[in-house]
């Protein structure tokens, strides 16, 4: 930060902006701060204008931290919008299934009976006697679903357990909270039987319980009924032997009937009081039976409660919709590309110069691998206002303010990986460097696999192999240029054995003195960093290196063994520029559609022509660079067929 009474200086830039140099503090070095211009002709067409793009610092303010979990969730968003045709096609499959396994499945119906238990107890109810009552419903929930209960209730119906168990699918007694009730629940295929067992195992269960509670007194009763039956008899016997004394009887009579009426008052009392004690013993056992009564018969089914067609279609939709989504957020997360600048963060801490957005569908249809080559070969020359365009022009910028203490004069472009489009990146930073007036050689140091030529529509040799192994010849023999203004390319060359050793020599950093003062800026196109090392060769005679990566392919693992290479070699690393970068993963691709409007309503609209027509002009230049082999001297595009396909190299 500025203190204050300490003098700055601001000097305009030719690029818009403005150089701030603060002032040391004591201790300090000089810093350089860059500003973007507030003029609205030198405004930066991205928000950030020409700052670059620098990885989050621990020290981020709350605010920062918050925009960074919005964006987050907008990539989320985009991530679930790109794979809706999958959750949509999970969610439809899952409740298709659903609903075929719910209209396949054999209906199964339910009765229920509720059943009263009410304890045997004293004429004084306590609450603990209430108590007692809901365990011992409990109890009788349990014993109510005993095998034995079903195989008597099988033998009311005439037929044996197995049969019983095929239409009977379910049987659940379970006694209702805070209540003396029981509610016995029965399902099965038929709604009839199902209905007539529900009622039949309460009544079974009852006849069990009265049979069990009435063994506790059966024998008292037996000896009681035994005493009464020969109580009865002697007063039988006795009336008898009464009756046939007669009115007349002697003495001796009179003294016997006497004996015989003393003896049936003994015996009549003594049955009376037995019968007395059979009454009471009736009563205690009526007293400690337990009271089970059907309150509830079961009613026939109408309807079966399964399967439920709607709910499980809803729910196996859910669910596939839920397994599908949660499958893309795995997938996602195991993927180790670099898809957004967090991730190139995560794995490498060099500043973002570029990036570059991948040009995926035209007209509402997605472009082939051919096409895009086409499109993207040297888009900066073909259409200057193109979004992309503006792209590489901010790389550009940020490019020449990467490396503040000097003059860029040299750069290498390479790559971790082939394939990653650093071909297509170097030649059209190339051509934006030369548009701002600045001379620009484009040199093809990818001697294994050179693409330049084919980009420019040159022959690939003579080239640098043939200049490096030419010895005195001047290398405007070898030089060519472009289409371009400014711009000029020394191709490959002929194939060599061992490239790696002529990128390394002498000889090759003698031509590249040479070529820095035939123009101001040389830009190197290397091979990929980890298939071989001709480019951590080349980088020591450049500046630095700007690193592309791919996000539709590149693994972390290879950009930091990339970045670990240019360490190793002691080469400086400009920066990384993230090509082929998806909508989702872009922090202001707004700009990309917002820029494209803009420049549709620009200029006069007499001077544009209509949609169609404009369509039609278009199709018709493809038609014509299609058919043509090569390019015209003074063409605009300067482009021969397009064979080149920037995702190859």
């Amino acid at each position: 930060m500025e203190t204050p009474n300490t003098p700055a200086s601001n000097t305009p830039s030719a690029t818009g902006s403005v150089i701030q140099v603060v002032a040391p503090t004591s201790g300090q070095q000089p810093t350089l701060q860059l500003m973007a211009a507030t003029a609205p002709s030198m405004q930066q067409p991205f928000p950030e204008g020409i700052l670059i793009h620098r990885p989050p610092t621990p020290a981020s303010s709350s605010t920062v931290q918050g925009q960074e979990k919005l964006i987050d969730l907008k990539v989320y968003g985009r991530l679930i919008w790109h794979w809706l045709w999958l959750i949509i096609a999970c969610t439809m499959l899952a409740g298709i299934g659903g609903y075929v396994f719910s209209i396949l499945s054999i209906p199964i119906y339910q009765a229920s009976a509720t059943v009263l238990i009410d304890q045997a107890r004293n004429s004084s109810t306590s609450y603990q006697d209430l108590l007692s009552s809901e365990r011992i419903a409990r109890t009788y929930a349990e014993l109510m679903q005993r095998e034995s209960m079903m195989e008597k209730v099988a033998a009311r119906f005439g037929i044996d357990l197995t049969t019983l168990n095929d239409v009977v699918t379910d049987v659940s007694v379970t006694p209702l909270r805070d209540t003396q009730l029981i509610r016995v629940t029965i399902e099965g295929i038929s709604p009839e039987f199902v209905a007539a067992v529900a009622d039949t195992l309460p009544k079974v269960f009852i006849d069990e319980i009265g049979e069990v509670q009435t063994q506790r007194f059966d024998d008292s009763k037996r000896s009681l009924e035994q005493q009464l039956n020969s109580l009865s008899g002697e007063i039988e016997l006795h009336q008898i032997a009464i009756d046939e004394i007669g009115q007349s009887r002697t003495a001796e009579e009179e003294l016997r009937l006497g004996q015989l009426r003393n003896e049936l008052v003994q015996y009549q009392n003594s049955y009376a009081n037995l019968l007395r004690s059979y009454e009471e013993l009736r009563l205690t056992e009526v007293q400690s039976m337990d009271s089970i009564v059907v309150v509830s018969t079961a009613k026939l089914p109408q309807e079966p409660i399964r399967p439920q067609t709607l709910l499980n279609t809803l729910i196996l939709a859910v669910i596939g919709g839920a397994l599908a989504l949660g499958t893309i957020f795995l997938i996602d997360y195991l993927d180790d590309r670099v898809k957004s600048p967090q991730d190139l963060h995560a794995v490498v801490n060099t500043p973002i110069l570029g990036t570059i957005a991948r040009m995926q569908r035209e007209r509402g249809r997605l472009l082939s691998k051919s096409e895009l080559s086409r499109e993207e070969g040297l888009i900066t020359e073909r259409e200057p206002r193109h979004p992309i365009t503006e792209a590489y022009r901010s790389l550009r910028t940020n490019l020449q303010f990467s490396n503040v203490d000097e003059a860029l004069h040299s750069f290498l472009v390479t790559s971790a990986t082939p394939g990653e489009g650093k071909t297509t990146t170097a030649s059209n930073v190339a051509v934006v460097l030369a548009q701002s007036g600045r001379s620009v050689i484009l040199i093809d140091a990818d001697i294994r696999k050179p693409q330049q030529h084919k980009i420019f529509g040159h022959p690939k040799m003579p080239g640098l192999t043939d200049a490096l192994l030419a010895g005195s010849a001047p290398l405007e023999f070898f030089v060519r240029e472009t289409s371009v203004p400014n711009l000029r390319i020394l191709t490959a060359g002929k194939d060599a054995p061992n490239p790696a050793e002529l990128l390394g020599s002498h000889r090759m950093q003698t031509l590249v003195k040479q070529l820095e003062q035939m123009a101001d800026v040389l830009v190197f196109d290397a091979p990929p960093l980890l298939a071989v090392t001709d480019a951590q060769v080349l980088a020591k005679q450049t500046q630095g290196v700007l690193l592309v990566v791919n996000t539709e392919k590149t693994p972390r693992a290879m950009v930091a063994r990339a970045a670990e290479s240019l360490e190793r070699a002691n080469v400086r690393l400009f920066g990384a520029v993230l090509n082929r970068l998806a909508r989702s993963a872009r922090s202001y691709y707004y700009y990309y559609d917002s820029y494209a409007y803009y420049y549709e309503d620009d200029g006069d609209d007499n001077q544009k022509p209509p949609r169609k027509q404009k369509r039609k002009q278009t199709a018709d230049k493809r038609g014509d660079s299609r058919q043509s082999s090569t390019p015209e001297k003074g063409e605009a595009s300067g482009l021969a067929p397009a064979f080149f396909d920037s995702k190859a190299v």
